[in-house]
């Protein structure tokens, strides 16, 4: 029997990053990435049904409940890349296990909280347990996988990314029929402690690079997108256009005194080797740019349908679900396919598949059958589903194995960047264009995620070059 078929408790699986885990160690490694990836993901988006609720008990105005969200989201984005580099030093399986701890004391707070300050900072540290997560679970999964086949782990783990960010407000909604909003948070400790247990054994342990992170290079890189969120945040809601202005070009400023810090660091927190080289970019700034496009459709379509159409918001939640369902059926075929053939076709079909969805989504008649919405959101999906393992696996193949932190974590920034700012996009048409904000909204999403696909084929271009 292969010595990596079983992993216990007193002899946790050691991976290499070149053979991978087989039989039941990789069973069970890859149920305990999907269960800590799942609680992550489903806070991420499962508070956002409950702002009402929460903005009246703790005595707050709907506009200020709504750093609830925005204190998660932010505390992830900014500390992904620090959190990283620290798991390269203190290897990936123990800060994904120490996330998890965090995340459910944070939980705890979130649930006992009497004041929106109190629980908007209990949401940061919520957001800072997923980051620990977030930041190193497609690194995880490159040493689970042998490297011929690290693209049917990228796509397993797609599914449940999909998962977890579809069912947020669905559990959400199940919850607060049952009970108050702070069962929102406590369920998270059961859902914790069976992924921590899981975990607590089943998580390889992977090489470790000696260096010790730039604390200097973390602080920089958290001013940089911090300042960045905040500003672009403000002037996309057209609040304080001079302040936001100044806070964007100081966010700017830091991401340049960043990059040429980290030019000269062994171990960069801002991965600028990786992003020296080309296949890498292309793929970053594909995904960055496909994430872009997903969130003009996610945060504009549920007011289409509620505002412009007039459906319930029981029938627009459900309309929204064709979306997670085309990445759940892209999946069996995106499995067989990803370690077989260049991410510059296949990640290029699946963004163009997705503009052609979006199209003909901002083409439906002025009063459409529930079936011309379905099918044409499923299309969308499923190319959306149909790009992404390919991608993030060009990313992680791209690096080498002790930089698999960096790159673990430039595939987190690349989501997470493209959601915020899809998010701020969609805030600044809904100011600039009130009346056909959702309209052009989708129109926008087909047309980011056509240059997207553009991006990604260059990758081709470049090689025949």
């Amino acid at each position: 029997m292969n010595t990596q078929d079983v992993a216990t408790p007193a002899q946790p699986v050691v991976a290499d990053g070149t053979g991978g885990l087989y039989g039941t160690a990789r069973g069970w490694a890859m149920l305990a990435v999907a269960l800590s990836v799942f609680l992550a993901l489903l806070d991420y988006a499962i508070a956002n049904v409950a702002l009402p609720d929460i903005a009246r008990d703790l005595h707050a105005s709907s506009s200020a409940s709504i750093w609830v969200v925005n204190a998660y989201q932010m505390a992830s984005l900014v500390t992904l890349l620090p959190l990283a580099a620290l798991g390269s030093r203190v290897g990936f399986a123990r800060l994904c296990r120490a996330g998890i701890v965090l995340f459910m004391v944070a939980s705890l707070l979130c649930a006992v909280a009497t004041s929106l300050p109190f629980l908007a900072m209990a949401r940061v540290l919520q957001g800072v347990g997923g980051a620990c997560i977030m930041s190193v679970n497609i690194a995880l999964v490159r040493f689970i996988y042998p490297h011929a086949e690290i693209g049917r782990g990228v796509a397993l783990n797609g599914v449940v990314v999909a998962l977890g960010v579809a069912m947020g407000p669905t559990a959400a909604a199940v919850i607060l029929t049952m009970g108050a909003w702070p069962w929102l948070f406590w369920i998270n400790l059961p859902m914790g402690a069976l992924a921590l247990g899981v975990a607590a054994f089943a998580l390889p342990d992977t090489p470790r690079t000696d260096a010790m992170p730039d604390s200097t290079g973390s602080v920089l890189c958290m001013l940089a997108f911090g300042l960045c969120i905040m500003g672009g945040d403000s002037l996309a809601h057209q609040q304080g256009v001079v302040l936001s202005c100044f806070l964007l070009v100081a966010g700017l400023a830091t991401g340049v005194l960043l990059t040429r810090r980290e030019r000269h660091v062994p171990h960069p927190i801002l991965p600028v080797d990786l992003l020296g080289k080309p296949a890498f970019t292309l793929a970053f700034i594909s995904g960055f740019a496909g994430f872009v496009a997903s969130n003009f459709y996610i945060v504009s379509m549920p007011f289409m349908l509620h505002d412009t159409l007039g459906l319930s918001s029981a029938q627009t939640g459900l309309l929204i679900t064709p979306w997670p369902i085309g990445i759940l059926l892209s999946a069996p075929v995106i499995r067989r396919v990803a370690d077989r053939y260049e991410a510059g076709v296949l990640s290029s079909i699946g963004l163009s598949i997705t503009a052609c969805g979006f199209l003909l989504l901002w083409r439906l008649p002025a009063h459409p059958a529930i079936w011309d919405i379905v099918w044409r959101t499923a299309i969308a999906g499923w190319g959306f589903g149909f790009f992404q393992p390919p991608n993030n696996r060009a990313m992680m193949v791209a690096a080498p194995g002790m930089r698999a932190g960096g790159a673990s974590g430039m595939v987190q920034v690349a989501r997470q960047a493209g959601q915020t700012v899809g998010a701020m996009g969609v805030a600044a048409f809904f100011g600039l264009f009130a009346t056909r904000a959702t309209h052009d909204c989708l129109f926008m999403a087909a047309c980011v995620a056509l240059a997207a696909a553009l991006i990604s084929v260059s990758r081709l271009l470049m090689k025949t070059a």
